[in-house]
């Protein structure tokens, strides 16, 4: 079983989503499980702040230590196995071949969701894995915790339906992009589906996918 423990100030945001299709599925099969962490719940004084001004001076406020560390702590004190993933824009750029190394393990990930402005540089002293997905900012951390879960899971064999669903699709080798594929109808608004598709010679179909397939910019 793979495990993510996420940490979080907006758990009901991601719920919804790993409750409904491949991710149900996963859990329901025992492949994948989901555990939440309510970062609010180590948060410091009557206010349960977890938040707070840069030094220095600036705008936003920044994630502070003491909470994030604290509800890390509460998670590694029961599997100190377990590995810390930020989303952050200093990270690695996540790709599909990250995806299935993290898949091919019974490993236990803590995804913290930073939020605000940023986070105390310190908190990376605790981090595993920093991982981007791009050059844009979010309002928050669960986007990039659901997207590098979904691109996780379904890759661990008996989450998708067909046996090789994961392996001929786009970036299952390097930059490759997949062939193009159609179904019914044959002709939709004068566009036809390839013959070489229908004619049942599965090794010219494969010569066509083959010579269609593309690469990604």
């Amino acid at each position: 079983m793979l495990r993510f423990t996420i940490i979080t100030l907006f758990r009901e945001a991601m719920e919804p989503y790993l409750n409904t299709s491949m991710m149900w599925k996963a859990q329901e099969k025992g492949l994948a499980q989901f555990d939440f962490v309510n970062l609010r719940d180590f948060g410091l004084g009557p206010h349960k702040s977890v938040d707070d001004t840069p030094y220095g001076g600036g705008d936003g406020m920044l994630l502070r230590c003491e909470p994030v560390f604290n509800a890390i702590e509460s998670v590694k004190i029961k599997d100190e196995s377990a590995k810390v993933i930020l989303p952050t824009p200093v990270g690695e750029v996540w790709n599909q071949a990250k995806a299935r190394e993290f898949s091919q393990s019974d490993a236990h990930y803590i995804i913290l969701c930073p939020h605000y402005e940023g986070y105390d540089e310190r908190i990376l002293s605790i981090v595993d894995h920093k991982i981007s997905l791009g050059k844009f900012v979010l309002t928050g951390g669960e986007l990039p915790a659901l997207t590098i879960i979904d691109s996780v899971v379904r890759l661990i064999p008996g989450v998708l339906g067909g046996e090789n669903s994961a392996i001929i699709e786009s970036f299952s080798d390097g930059d490759n992009l997949e062939y193009p594929q159609y179904t019914k109808p044959y002709d939709f608004r004068g566009m036809k589906v390839p013959d070489i598709l229908l004619s049942g010679n599965h090794g010219e179909i494969d010569k066509w996918r083959e010579a269609h397939a593309r690469k990604a910019d």
